[in-house]
């Protein structure tokens, strides 16, 4: 059997055969306010240099009076100096040039007037507001003092982001502030989920089974097949990974039937990650269909997901990427968790690419098999120790969701007690 380190190279390798795409995204306030998922898990594709200084003018730090530095040379606190209150300037305005011997009621990130060189704030005043004819101030001032300067921040020409950096939520402050509307960045990568399976109920329709007949399945399914728990389930896991992603269901066991949904599926995938037929089963579509043409498939040290697949089909004439993921839920997207989702949030500039990992002491004792790493699923205690959730079947996707972490059992190991230490994975997103 492969090891997971292998199959992990392998799989590296092939995604690494994915081109990179550029596009460019609207970073304005407005365009971000209005399609925020558009500059979501992005990574910058080129330098953005600033189209204007940061901040644009010299302007108040304070809500407090704009004055003259040398008109408060002598004030103390047994010999104040009065001003006259000049006109007051609220954040954007342009007050009047401020004449010698007055102070201007001055609000935070008002333009500083002509004139004057430092601000005062109002709590440092008497009477300490801003309504009185006069005010007076018992100590001196700097030239400078709680002025914001032009350009202290970014200068026109800087490089405000580096090609190459995760665009973060401060990354889009700074690009508004500085005059930058448009930035390139990486194009997502685009990856078409198809799960299959003569059992999945593709139709979407809310009838029962009839009258007297058997009910096997969920309500809303016809008798004998279930609802797909996969397709949505790894469309919303890749999304979060920085990918773009669409979901389609082949609900037949043809070979036929599933090349012709891969062809119609348009859109130019990046790459294709199946769901099922992977197994040792009679009807295994994925296997039927792409088993010597570009896929290889085998079987892992790993429990669940041991059957995998890998390679390229031919799709229009290019040679797309394929993933082939076992069926059953809990394999499923402990597959992408191992095999694609550092390697999507690494394409992202996501950071962290990997799962946080951590070493706790088990709560409870666990089996597993000696010959397979098993993943189990687990709870985080308040103590600090880790508590298996559910057995280690692939299908207990509840399970799986009510864990906020994986267990990693190494190959080699049968049992643990509780108290023994396990790798965790946090499962923090």
């Amino acid at each position: 059997m492969t090891t997971i380190a292998e199959h992990q190279a392998a799989v590296a390798a092939l995604l690494a055969t994915i081109p990179a795409r550029e596009r460019e995204v609207a970073v304005s306030a407005r365009a971000v306010a209005r399609h925020p998922e558009r500059t979501r898990a992005r990574r910058l594709a080129r330098d953005v240099v600033a189209a204007g200084d940061v901040p644009p003018f010299d302007n108040s730090q304070m809500d407090g009076f704009a004055v003259r530095a040398r008109d408060l040379v002598g004030a103390r606190a047994d010999a104040p100096v009065e001003l006259s209150v000049a006109a007051p300037i609220a954040a954007g305005e342009v007050g009047a040039a401020l004449a010698p011997g007055s102070a201007a009621p001055i609000m935070t990130g008002a333009p500083i007037p002509a004139g004057a060189d430092a601000v005062i704030p109002v709590e440092r005043t008497e009477p300490g507001v801003f309504d009185a004819p006069r005010v007076v101030f018992s100590a001196p001032v700097e030239a400078g003092t709680f002025v914001r300067r032009r350009s202290v921040d970014i200068r026109t020409g800087d490089l405000v982001a580096r090609a190459g950096a995760p665009l973060r939520a401060a990354h889009l402050g700074a690009f508004a502030a500085a005059g930058v509307n448009h930035v390139t960045v990486a194009a997502r990568v685009r990856v078409l989920v198809v799960t299959t399976g003569r059992e999945l109920d593709a139709s979407g329709g809310m009838g029962g089974a009839a009258d007297g007949g058997l009910d096997i399945g969920v309500p809303g399914a016809p008798a004998g097949r279930i609802s797909d728990a996969v397709g949505g389930m790894l469309a919303h896991a890749i999304a979060d990974a920085g990918a773009s992603v669409r979901a389609v269901v082949c609900p037949s066991d043809d070979p036929a039937g599933l090349w012709e949904l891969l062809r119609a599926a348009g859109d130019g995938p990046d790459l294709v990650v199946t769901v099922g037929g992977v197994s040792r089963g009679a009807y295994e579509v994925v296997k039927l269909a792409f088993a010597g043409r570009g896929v290889d498939f085998g079987h892992l040290e790993l429990q669940p997901g041991g059957p995998q697949g890998l390679g390229a089909v031919d799709l229009g004439g290019r040679a797309v990427p394929l993933l082939a993921f076992p069926g059953n839920p809990v394999s499923a997207l402990i597959s992408f968790e191992l095999f694609l989702r550092p390697w999507l949030r690494g394409r992202a500039g996501l950071v962290p690419a990997t799962r946080r990992r951590e070493r706790r002491a088990l709560a409870s004792p666990l089996d597993s098999p000696a010959h397979q790493h098993q993943i189990r699923r687990g709870s985080l205690q308040g103590d600090g120790r880790v508590e298996p959730v559910g057995g280690p079947g692939s299908h207990l996707i509840a399970h799986y969701a009510a864990a906020n972490c994986l267990l990693h059992v190494p190959v080699g190991v049968a049992r643990l007690e509780a108290g023994d230490e396990v790798e965790v994975w946090i499962l923090d997103d």
